[in-house]
């Protein structure tokens, strides 16, 4: 990781993002913890989840400008202009605070909310910039981890202070609540004024795109929306990996919602140091599984890491309720988040790295958009189950829930398997190491032409891959039932080095697949592409990436270091 340190602007930006995290958590926790002290049973559940509600409409509404914004001017400039808002704002929240107002001090969290809800997408596409392709899934697990470690820090800070303030008040109302913690404000305006500063530190990668203008008329009649959610629907990977985060992100919204009361009814807990250090075991769960993901995505997206994170949080969310005792729950959540940690984080690279420059900032604002939707949806369920007094379902649908979106995943993501399938026939005697990442086309068809390639090490070259690969396959070796079952779960295409195949290759370049044929004949030797290097390719509607395998000088005994090369592309 201490490289990406060295990168020019990259410690000012995590130490920003730490900040913006902890002010907006502060002023939430602050309102959820009186919200707890005031409310009990299905009200509590209620006013808590409208809380984290009005954290997510604000992603919904402005979901297109917020985009716009984000390509068409330098993101360090749009994250400079949301840390003033930040400023503005917490200032407001000090000043209700110290009159004791406390239902405009709840309405201040959808503000707050919507400074956020600008500042995401130039947050979140600046690390492309500033990282590179190489670097994404590292930069993703730092960014994850320094945002969900200022979750930790805001949620022990404010429960601790807020319990001090009120340790010698007698209190019965909400208004009261909001007097015995004013000074709970200035941390917030602190706070703010730092992420300030370090926004002007913060390096312009990209010129603002002159080019591009804001239409009213299309907003207003929800082009916008249209073309914004085109974007994302254009590639299938991309899709995919917002549902997977969607429901991920849902299943914590909900568990933030009705963790406070099921631990109020069935633990007997009142205090809120309590209840939130055991929420915030899921933020330590989440840093601990970036970290881990962004180590072993050292220089590629480790795909396999999806269906174990997916698979294991559903595990969690099963155990939970019969779970009667704080220790196991802290246990449980912790190891919960852990395994969200390692299923988000190849998932947001996948979208960094299929988004296109000049789409990236809509991605990432339709990608907020469909989550913040999902989430909205999860919490309205969770007050409708409240309000009908069945809110004891709510953790057996998540489990239900989780389940159906890692079988899903895994159906419509089969490279995620690829790891998983190695590690069970091999265990842990490889060690895949990718050289020329950066090379690898994020768009359009590609020729993978290999040098070195055997028919048995396919499944290194797909786990190397952030794209899935279609492999045309010997024909001879398309025999058995346990083999084209798992060569249809890949989508290989059966064939022979004859006119026959060589067209069915054309016809995958020309709809944007990436190709990579392993014939014995073909591949055997570099001088036996000559066939398919002379598909014509005049216009180049595709690339041929050429690349080799090998093993790496100095390996350990009995464990083999493989090494997969790709060159720069050929048009």
């Amino acid at each position: 990781m201490s490289d990406l340190f060295k990168i020019r602007g990259f410690l000012p930006y995590v130490c920003m993002l730490f900040l913006n995290a902890f002010v907006d958590l502060g002023h939430k926790i602050t309102i959820q913890n009186t919200v707890f002290k005031t409310y009990e049973g299905d009200a509590l559940i209620i006013l808590t989840a409208i809380v984290n509600a009005l954290i997510l409409l604000p992603f919904i509404l402005l979901f297109t400008p917020a985009g716009f914004l984000a390509d068409k001017f330098p993101k360090n400039r749009v994250m400079r202009t949301t840390a003033w808002g930040a400023v503005v704002l917490t200032s407001l929240i000090t000043l209700f605070y110290h009159l004791g107002w406390f239902w405009a001090a709840f309405a201040m969290t959808f503000l707050l909310a919507v400074q956020s809800a600008f500042y995401s997408p130039a947050k979140y596409g600046y690390i492309r910039e500033i990282a590179g392709k190489e670097r994404l899934a590292r930069a993703n697990g730092v960014v994850q981890a320094t945002t969900t470690t200022a979750i930790l820090t805001g949620t022990f800070a404010f429960s601790i202070s807020f319990e001090m303030f009120l340790a010698d008040v007698v209190f019965s109302t909400k208004e009261e609540v909001m007097l015995a913690i004013k000074a709970t404000g200035w941390f917030l305006i602190a706070g703010a004024l730092v992420e300030l500063m370090l926004s002007y530190r913060l390096p312009t990668v990209h010129e603002p795109d002159k080019h591009l203008r804001f239409d009213w008329v299309k907003y207003r009649t929800g082009r916008y929306l249209a073309e914004n959610l085109n974007a994302v629907r254009s590639r299938e990977v991309i899709l995919l990996s917002i549902i997977g985060l969607a429901i991920m992100w849902s299943i914590g919204q909900v568990l933030l919602a009705a963790y406070p009361s099921f631990a109020k009814d069935n633990l007997g807990v009142t205090d809120v140091r309590i209840i939130q250090g055991t929420l915030a075991c899921a933020g330590i769960g989440i840093m601990l599984g970036s970290l881990i993901a962004g180590r072993i995505s050292k220089n590629y997206i480790e795909t396999g890491l999806i269906p174990v994170g997916a698979v294991g949080v559903a595990l969690c969310l099963f155990i939970l309720p019969g779970l009667n005792s704080v220790p196991a729950h802290a246990i449980n959540i912790l190891l919960l988040g852990m395994l969200s940690g390692l299923f988000i984080i190849p998932l947001n690279a996948l979208i960094q790295f299929h988004a296109g420059e000049r789409i990236l900032g809509r991605v990432l604002a339709g990608n907020s958009l469909i989550q913040n939707v999902v989430m909205l949806s999860f919490l309205v369920l969770t007050v409708l189950f409240s309000m009908r007094g069945i809110s004891n379902m709510l953790f057996p649908l998540l489990t239900v829930v989780a389940l159906g979106g890692a079988v899903y995943t895994v159906y419509k993501l089969p490279q995620s398997l690829v790891r998983l399938l190695m590690t069970m026939m091999l265990g842990e005697t490889y060690h895949l190491t990718v050289e020329g990442f950066k090379n690898f086309p994020d768009t359009g068809g590609v020729l993978m032409t290999g040098r070195r390639l055997r028919r048995t090490l396919w499944p290194f070259v797909q786990m190397a891959s952030p794209r899935q690969i279609r492999f045309v396959v010997d024909e001879k070796a398309y025999t058995g039932w346990h083999k084209k079952l798992l060569f249809n779960l890949f989508r290989a295409v059966p064939g022979a080095p004859d006119l026959a195949t060589r067209q069915t290759i054309i016809e995958l370049l020309e709809a944007g697949e990436v190709v990579c044929p392993w014939f014995v004949e073909t591949l055997e030797n570099a001088g036996g592409l000559a066939a398919l290097r002379n598909i014509d390719n005049k216009s180049g509607r595709w690339a041929e990436l050429p690349f080799s395998f090998g093993m790496k000088d100095g390996r350990k005994p009995s464990v083999d270091y493989i090494v997969i090369t790709f060159e720069k592309p050929v048009s």
